[in-house]
């Protein structure tokens, strides 16, 4: 199939991509949100190719795949010379994010559709989401797996968070403090420079340093289900995570601690940090369910059975 699909967020995207599609992905000269193109810091295969609007409009598209309410507000009709989705040619829109607000206004963008499906990455969205009548299914995540790194030789704590300054509470900024302790933490991520954080660094590099690391921290109150827990664990990393969202269904008790006491939490970095063989084997219980549950060849199974469906 020749699927026109909008390179939003990054990591997720790569997984897709991965699949046996051409994908046709919107590029614009600035390579700002509308038009990025190819990945520049992942490494994704040659069936994904970048199209400017000219080559859009014109392009025989077999499915599209909507990712924000720009695009199924006209964005993507624009590039599509003018052919609508979901009326002119079948379109699923994926939802990264948890809904913010109140539980009652909860109202998704893409509800009461019925020309759409709406795919959630984690069944807690589904759940909090009200879509009303838009046929749904939940494709949880699938990883491009980079190997089983861990060494767990640095007695710290790798903690993945872009932007940790500006959103706060929701990425549990506030608790890295109080969770931090003895235990030196190393916060990875865009922006992290403003606590104190490494910063930024290429996803080529990060994996190899995050492994080095003896455990992994996810202090994240509220949002979906981050890549960089689920990349921690394929890499053989211990988890200690708050239990919020859809984290106790992602990480099994033999991977970590999920909790919502942050003192237990600081008991279990600091335990895991004292005790390398304890690590190590969480670590590897860790990486075995993340392959089961998230892995790629799972991930684009689901969505060939989704594609096949809307396409016919």
């Amino acid at each position: 199939m020749r699927i026109l699909i909008w390179h939003v967020h990054g990591s997720w995207t790569t997984a897709f991509v991965h699949g046996d599609h051409e994908y046709l992905v919107p590029t614009l000269a600035d390579r700002g949100p509308d038009g990025r193109g190819r990945a520049q810091t992942y490494t994704w295969p040659d069936g994904a190719v970048e199209v400017t609007p000219e080559e859009a409009a014109e392009a025989e598209v077999d499915a599209v795949i909507l990712q924000r309410p720009s695009e199924l507000d006209g964005l993507a009709e624009s590039w599509l010379g003018g052919r609508r989705p979901g009326r002119d040619l079948p379109a699923i829109y994926v939802e990264h994010n948890s809904p913010q607000g109140r539980i009652s206004d909860m109202r998704h963008s893409a509800a009461d559709r019925a020309d759409l499906t709406v795919v959630h990455v984690t069944h807690f969205n589904r759940l909090f989401w009200d879509t009303g009548s838009t046929p749904t299914r939940v494709i949880e995540h699938g990883i491009v797996d980079p190997g089983h790194l861990y060494s767990g030789e640095l007695e710290r704590v790798a903690v993945v968070v872009n932007e940790p300054g500006r959103r706060g509470r929701v990425t549990g900024t506030d608790l890295l403090p109080q969770l931090n302790g003895s235990i030196p933490l190393d916060v990875f991520g865009m922006g992290s420079e403003a606590i104190g954080g490494i910063g930024d660094v290429p996803h080529s590099e990060l994996h190899a340093r995050m492994a080095r690391r003896r455990v992994y921290l996810h202090p994240i109150r509220w949002t979906s289900l981050g890549l960089s827990l689920l990349e921690a664990m394929h890499l053989g990393m211990p988890v200690v995570a708050l239990g919020t969202t859809e984290v106790p269904e992602a990480v099994p008790a033999e991977a970590g601690v999920v909790s919502n006491d942050v003192d237990v939490l600081a008991a279990a970095l600091r335990r895991l940090v004292d005790d390398p063989d304890e690590a190590r084997e969480r670590g590897l219980a860790a990486r075995e369910s993340a392959l089961r549950r998230y892995g790629l060849e799972r991930f684009l199974a689901d969505w060939d059975d989704l594609l096949e469906e809307v396409a016919s």
